[in-house]
């Protein structure tokens, strides 16, 4: 009959225990593909690899990228906070499962004279007391509760793992950009000291048909006027490149004397296009999607360990010591104080405190579930833009090098009257600068073009991709 009384008090308990238990909560179902349509870039072309800079085969720029990679402080937090997620796992874990515990304590210690049990009846006035215990303690899982915190941390890891690799592909990203702006910047300036030396031919001549009274002070005026524009345009290249260097250093985290000498180069001419399954697999190839969804999947966990507070925990504890006033007996089996104890914690009048953890975490999860979809619509939006830049560009390179052509085409029929005596050198000194300032324009959408393909290689991941298959599953995270 006591056991019986015993098991319905236990059954009575638990079942107040569990009382407000919500309910289980449905997996999330995130978006399986990025929304881009329509896009006017050729596709057919493959994913960056994991060193996607190489493809420009510049070694300056290899060099530029390992510091950067050794030294940024940017980067060097993204490390950090990867570090901190992988300590938070082990104590999640180290929280869970069994605990063991050694103790030994030594006590010296008066009896009061005035005690239960005074000195003369007991034939003595001060004692030692040796103690040393073996402490075990095992909480059990039942419900999922330490499973479920130990995985959330671990998608938590995940997510910082992902965030590094983001934090990554933006400084290579930038490094390359910065980088190819410098030389963009050098091969302008060459262009620009052309232009320079034509113009300033042209003021010589006006010079001298101004002394043969041939032509008006005006002209001497307009040759200022021209020479100065140019001068300008290279005052502002050259502070621009200088402006790069420092751009550099900074992304490299080591002084400008620290950086592999730059040398002017022509900028490389690979045009990019879309892979064919580039709505599908972006979800796995950008490492801040990744890391977004790890969040969900980890929110999703703390919210199930949540529920799980709401069953009781049962503990079992088992001690095995030894206890003595003679240090020399401690070890004898006699002095052995063997002790086993189960404890069953139920969470009765704490249902307002557990409601509102679960409430919070069910925030966690909209939370989380709002930043992915941001991330995803930002990632396609990213995409699009690229991939609409470089096809503009490539339209209106294809224009201006027929411009290019036709200025060539112009010079060298002055150059040709020039030698037949037909005009004089002004003619083809104002062809070159025209064919020179088509070149320039030229060369600026070569630069334009370069910086949107390396914005292209960031955007479809840069060789990122995800343990998860994102684009086939859903989430499926399991509550008890």
């Amino acid at each position: 009959m006591r056991l019986i009384r015993g098991a319905t008090a236990v059954l009575v308990a638990l079942t107040v225990g569990c009382a407000g238990l919500p309910a289980k909560h449905s997996p999330v179902q995130l978006t399986r593909s990025a929304p881009l349509e329509g896009l006017e870039l050729q596709a057919g072309g493959s994913w960056p690899v994991q060193e996607w800079w190489k493809r420009y085969q510049d070694s300056t720029l290899d060099e530029l990228i390992v510091l950067g990679e050794a030294n940024s402080p940017t980067l060097a937090t993204a490390h950090a906070r990867y570090d901190t997620a992988r300590q938070s796992v082990r104590l999640a874990a180290a929280e869970s499962g069994a605990h063991l515990e050694a103790s030994t304590d030594a006590d010296r210690q008066r009896l009061s004279d005035n005690g239960v049990f005074p000195p003369r009846l007991l034939g003595f006035t001060w004692y030692d007391q040796f103690d040393l215990g073996l402490q075990a303690s095992y909480t059990f899982d039942w419900w999922g509760k330490q499973r479920d915190a130990v995985e959330a941390a671990v998608d938590q890891a995940h997510a910082a793992q992902a965030d590094r690799s983001a934090a990554a592909l933006m400084l290579a990203s930038s490094i390359a950009d910065t980088y190819f702006g410098w030389q963009a910047d050098q091969n302008r300036l060459a262009l620009a000291r052309e232009k320079e030396s034509a113009v300033g031919a042209q003021g010589k001549v006006a010079a001298a048909r101004v002394r043969a009274d041939l032509d008006s002070a005006d002209e001497l005026s307009n040759s200022d006027l021209a020479l100065a524009a140019v001068r300008e345009q290279i005052a502002a290249l050259e502070g621009s490149a200088k402006l790069r260097v420092v751009a550099l250093a900074a992304l490299v985290g080591r002084p400008i004397a620290d950086l592999p000498l730059l040398s002017a180069k022509a900028l490389p001419t690979l045009r990019g296009t879309l892979p064919d399954d580039v709505k599908i697999d972006l979800i796995a190839r950008r490492g801040d999607i990744a890391a977004s969804r790890w969040r969900v999947e980890a929110a999703e966990k703390s919210l199930a360990s949540a529920r799980a507070e709401f069953f009781p925990d049962i503990t079992v504890n088992a001690l095995l010591g030894f206890s003595s006033i003679d240090m020399a007996k401690l070890l004898e089996y006699g002095s052995r104080v063997p002790q086993i104890t189960g404890a069953i914690h139920l969470p009765i009048f704490d249902g307002g405190r557990l409601k509102a953890r679960y409430g919070a975490a069910q925030a966690a999860i909209d939370s989380a579930v709002a930043s992915y979809q941001d991330t995803v619509i930002g990632a396609a939006r990213d995409v699009a833009a690229q991939a609409t830049m470089l096809a503009q560009v490539e339209a209106q390179r294809t224009q201006r090098a027929r411009q290019v052509a036709a200025a060539l085409r112009l010079k060298d029929a002055a150059a040709a009257r020039v030698r037949q005596e037909v005009s004089d050198s002004r003619s083809e000194l104002m062809a070159i600068a025209s064919w020179i300032d088509q070149r320039d324009a030229l060369m600026q959408l070569d630069a334009a073009a370069l910086s949107a393909d390396i914005a292209l290689q960031r955007a479809l991941g840069g060789g990122y991709e995800s343990p998860q298959k994102l684009a086939n599953s859903s989430s499926t995270t399991a509550t008890p």
